[in-house]
């Protein structure tokens, strides 16, 4: 069960971060701020050093993670082409890239508590990619 609920929180956590840089990269060109662009510039750092870590983790379980959900995905390209289409401002941007945030933090949370039996190490990295997405939604604030 430890093994089982591992693979699955790590699969999750891998399609959570690819998820996040994927939002990024949809947003970036956008940002006229340049303040705004080194947060986003810094948290996908982040995110893929993150994502190294996970890799590591993935290859111990001879697991190859997995790909965001193509529906979430697609859902969220044509959200954010339409918003920014209707209005490209940092504004528009923070307020996408806030509610993706939300939304890592809520599915990371429940994935945490569904998967208890994760180890420890799998269980805190998810926590390190919840508390990113948290600080990123505040940091980006003041542009809303």
């Amino acid at each position: 069960m430890i093994e089982q609920d591992t693979i699955r929180l790590l699969r999750e956590c891998d399609a959570g971060i690819k998820m996040g840089v994927s939002a990024i990269d949809d947003v970036i060109d956008y940002v006229g701020s340049s303040t705004l662009k080194d947060i986003l510039s810094r948290c996908k750092d982040k995110h893929l050093a993150l994502q190294e870590d996970m890799q590591i983790l993935l290859e111990k379980y001879q697991d190859d993670g997995k790909e965001p959900n193509p529906m979430a995905k697609g859902m969220s390209w044509l959200k954010t082409n339409v918003m920014l289409n209707v209005n490209e401002s940092d504004a528009t941007v923070a307020d996408l890239i806030t509610d993706g945030c939300n939304m890592g933090v809520k599915s990371l949370n429940k994935y945490l508590n569904e998967y208890e039996a994760a180890e420890e190490k799998v269980k805190e990295l998810t926590k390190k990619v919840i508390d990113l997405e948290e600080k990123l939604a505040i940091d980006i604030r003041r542009f809303l």
